[in-house]
């Protein structure tokens, strides 16, 4: 146990594993915690979760990088590792309004929650067909086999990326999400094939258009107004970055959670064998709360001097809502620290809050939705495969996910 007055370290394989004891510490101790990240860069961690809705809303905290005070030394470790060299900035996660206001608005008219529903059936029939795949082995890594593959080629489908250049895609994702654990310059350079072939793509699809996303951004307009193809490339990257990694991390976490809750699991598996839908939908925002996929939301910069509870930020201060810890606030949540997947007073923030909130949620609810419901009513006896203790979690500021997910169960 930490001493009262003594911070935790933070950022450790450790602190990895389990973050949530050093947040609840900074929760009571130290809310607003200025900090040095893995990075080198220094910034504010906030961590209740009425600071964290304030933050997410508080229109002085940019999303813009060249808010931020430390230039261009700065700008250069914040942000998806990458994507300013590969001229991929112009999206959603670093712009502000008027330009994020245009840019969401184009966008939501091709990202519509009908498209999403009518691609449920296609998410259902990926997911089988990975579960077929490794179902009569009686083992499976989780993660490698199902929870990486299912979101990528989910995306890439729902994008319009014909299914022989998917692979070159899971390729690039697969680096993108080491985190460091690859070839020196392994991210920038599948950052930069991507951005390039998603170019290319663009431009094909303008003249032959199609019921996909890419060519649904194409034919977005707003009082005639039309997405560059650069912020078009831009956002196709972004809503593959975000949404492939979140979804990874939804169910590996989701999954490693119930198995660790047996009895909160059975409940859930008897509510799906009865075929209702109640229980998986709670079920879905409470994992979502209690170990969610994104720990930190995505940099934000003080654009004017600001205070958040009660500590004075100064512009041009890098500020990181820690969702994580505000999720698991007592002041907020009852019984933060139990998994209760029939919680009803649940807005957590594990998608965001206010006009950032994430444009991705609806096809990540579906994902993890679909994957949850399929491998709990395909695989009864699903299992852990190895000692809780040798599991490890990605490196990583923004993402908490496993490397791996080892499991068991009857083939099938």
């Amino acid at each position: 146990m930490n001493a009262p007055n003594t911070a935790p370290e933070l950022f450790t394989w450790e602190f990895a594993t389990d973050p949530y004891p050093a947040y609840a510490w900074l929760r009571e101790h130290s809310p607003v915690h200025w900090t040095k990240l893995p990075s080198g860069v220094e910034a504010w961690l906030v961590t209740r979760y009425t600071d964290a809705r304030q933050a997410l809303a508080d229109s002085r905290l940019s999303k813009n990088p060249d808010h931020h005070a430390e230039g261009a030394q700065g700008k250069n470790r914040t942000g998806i590792p990458g994507e300013r060299n590969a001229n991929l900035m112009t999206h959603l996660l670093n712009i502000d309004p008027p330009d994020h206001t245009r840019l969401r608005r184009l966008v939501s008219k091709a990202f519509t929650p009908r498209r999403i529903a009518q691609f449920a059936p296609r998410v259902q029939q990926l997911t089988d067909d990975l579960i077929d795949r490794f179902a009569g082995t009686g083992e499976a890594d989780l993660i490698h086999d199902f929870a990486f593959p299912l979101p990528i080629y989910a995306i890439c489908d729902l994008l319009g990326v014909p299914s022989e250049d998917q692979d070159d895609f899971r390729d690039w994702a697969g680096m993108m999400i080491r985190h460091g654990g690859g070839p020196r310059g392994g991210v920038a350079r599948s950052v930069k094939k991507m951005r390039g072939y998603l170019a290319e793509l663009i431009h094909r699809k303008r003249d032959d258009l199609g019921d996909d996303l890419i060519s649904g951004l194409i034919r977005a307009s707003d009082h005639g107004e039309h997405l560059t193809e650069n912020e078009a490339a831009a956002m196709c990257f972004v809503l593959l970055f975000a949404g492939f990694e979140t979804t990874i991390n939804l169910i590996g976490n989701g999954v490693h959670t119930l198995l660790h809750n047996p009895a909160q699991r059975a409940l859930l598996q008897a509510s799906i064998e009865r075929g209702e839908r109640e229980l998986l939908d709670t079920g879905i925002e409470e994992l979502l709360r209690f170990d969610g996929p994104v720990e930190l939301a995505t940099w934000r910069f003080a654009t004017a001097p600001l205070i958040i509870g009660g500590q004075r930020i100064a512009a041009g201060d890098p500020v990181l809502v820690v969702l994580a810890a505000a999720d698991r606030d007592p002041a907020r949540f009852a019984e933060p620290d139990t998994l209760d997947l029939a919680r009803q007073d649940n807005q957590h923030l594990g998608y965001g809050h206010g006009i950032h909130y994430c444009l991705g949620a609806p096809l990540a609810r579906l994902e993890g939705r679909t994957a949850l419901e399929t491998l709990l009513r395909r695989l009864p006896d699903l299992r852990l495969a190895a000692d809780s203790a040798d599991l490890r979690w990605r490196g990583g500021l923004i993402m908490r996910g496993l490397r791996s997910l080892p499991v068991e169960f009857t083939a099938r």
